[in-house]
C-alpha cells in the first residue's frame, strides 16, 4: 500500500517523472470511474504491522500511566497523577522517533501524538489544578488557559519533529481551550453564551482548515491530510452549538424544530459538497437522525419510527455517496469562479458537463 505522499517522494528522488505520476494518478482515477480528489484519501494503515505496533504501544503507554500512578508520592495527591501523565508523554515521544520518524506508520503516529498531548494535559492539570473550586470562576478560566497554552506549545514542538498531520488538529483543539479560557477569565458572563462561543470557535477552525485546503487544491501532499483533521475538529465545534442553541439538546423537539434541523442538515450538506469534506454530514448525523425520528412519530409510525428514519438517512447518504462527483460538478459550477479554483475541484468533469 502507498500514498500520494509516497508518490511525491518517489518524484523527488528520481524514481517517477512528474508526468508519469501525474498519469499514474489519472489511471487510478478513470479504473474508479471518479476524482482521486473526491475521494478524501488519508494516511490510517498500510498493513496489519499498523495494527500490531499501535496494540502493543498502547499496552506500554497504559503500563507506564499505571507504575507512575502507584509512585507513593503520587498517590497521596487527589486528581490525575502528575507522574503518570508525564510517563507518558516521554513514552510517546520516545516511540516517535521511532515509529514516526523512522519507520513512518500511520497509524502509530496518530496513537502517539494523541498519547503525547494527552499526557502533557494530564500533566499540567495534575501540577496546577489540584485546588478546590466551587463552579467555574476566574481561577478555573485562568489554570485553563495555562494548561491549554503549554499543551500547545508542546504539539507545536511535537510537529516541527515529526510532522504527524493530526498534530496541527491537537494543537488547534488546545489553543481554543486557551482562547474560551482567556475570554472566561476576562468576561466570566461570557460563560453564559458558552455554545455561542464555540460556534465561532468552530468556524474559525473551518476557516483554519480550508486555509490548508486551498493550498493543495490537487490533494497529493500532506497539507490535505491536516486540512482532514481539521475539518474532523471543525465539524462538532460547528454541529453541536448550532443544534444547542436551538434547544434541540433539551429532547422533545416538535415538528417544527424538526424541520429546521433538516433543513440546516442540506445546507451543511451543499457545504459539505462544495469544500469536498464529509465531516460535517458525519458530524449532524446523529442530530438529523433524532429530528427526523420525531417527525415519523408526530406523523403515528410510532413503532416503525427508528427504522424508517435509518432507511431514509441510510438510503440519501448512500445515494449521495454513489453520486458525490456528478453532485459536486453541478454544486461548484454554481459558485463564482474564483472561489471554485480556489477549491479542491474537479476541474474535467466541469470542462466535460459544459
Amino acid at each position: 500500500m502507498y500514498t500520494d505522499t509516497d508518490i511525491d517522494g518517489a518524484v523527488e528522488r528520481g524514481i517517477f517523472t512528474p508526468a508519469a505520476a501525474t498519469a499514474f494518478r489519472t489511471y487510478v482515477s478513470g479504473q474508479r470511474h471518479t476524482s482521486l480528489v473526491d475521494e478524501e484519501h488519508f494516511r490510517l494503515i498500510t498493513g496489519f504491522n499498523d495494527i500490531f505496533v499501535t496494540i502493543a504501544a498502547v499496552l506500554l503507554l497504559a503500563a507506564v500511566a499505571w507504575i507512575g500512578h502507584a509512585i507513593p508520592f503520587v498517590r497521596a495527591i487527589e486528581g490525575p497523577s502528575l507522574l503518570s501523565g508525564l510517563f507518558v508523554a516521554i513514552a510517546a515521544w520516545g516511540l516517535a522517533e521511532f515509529f514516526t520518524r523512522k519507520r513512518r506508520m500511520a497509524l502509530p503516529s496518530i496513537v502517539l501524538l494523541l498519547a503525547f498531548a494527552g499526557g502533557v494535559f494530564v500533566t499540567m492539570i495534575a501540577a496546577v489544578g489540584n485546588g478546590n473550586h466551587e463552579g467555574f470562576d476566574r481561577g478555573v478560566a485562568l489554570m485553563l488557559s495555562l494548561v491549554t497554552a503549554v499543551t500547545a506549545a508542546a504539539t507545536w514542538l511535537h510537529w516541527r519533529r515529526f510532522h504527524v498531520p493530526i498534530t496541527v488538529a491537537a494543537g488547534t483543539l488546545a489553543l481554543v481551550g486557551l482562547a474560551i479560557g482567556l475570554l472566561l477569565a476576562a468576561i466570566p458572563v461570557m460563560g453564559d453564551w458558552l455554545y455561542a462561543v464555540l460556534l465561532m470557535t468552530g468556524i474559525a477552525v473551518f476557516a483554519f482548515a480550508m486555509r490548508w485546503d486551498m493550498s493543495d487544491p490537487t490533494r497529493t501532499t500532506r497539507r490535505s491530510d491536516v486540512a482532514f483533521w481539521l475539518h474532523l475538529l471543525a465539524a462538532p465545534l460547528i454541529v453541536h452549538p448550532i443544534f444547542a442553541l436551538l434547544g434541540l439538546l433539551d429532547g422533545g423537539a416538535n415538528v417544527g424544530e424538526a424541520a429546521v434541523v433538516l433543513a440546516l442538515y442540506v445546507m451543511m450538506g451543499l457545504v459539505a459538497i462544495a469544500v469536498d469534506r464529509r465531516a460535517l454530514l458525519v458530524s449532524a448525523l446523529a442530530y438529523v437522525l433524532y429530528a427526523l425520528s420525531t417527525l415519523f412519530r408526530e406523523f403515528g409510525a410510532v413503532s416503525l419510527n427508528l427504522a424508517l428514519t435509518a432507511l431514509v438517512i441510510g438510503s440519501a447518504l448512500l445515494l449521495l455517496s454513489a453520486f458525490w462527483h456528478s453532485v459536486r460538478i453541478r454544486v461548484l459550477a454554481m459558485l463564482p469562479v474564483d472561489l471554485r479554483h480556489r477549491l479542491p475541484n474537479s476541474d474535467q468533469g466541469l470542462a466535460a458537463s459544459t
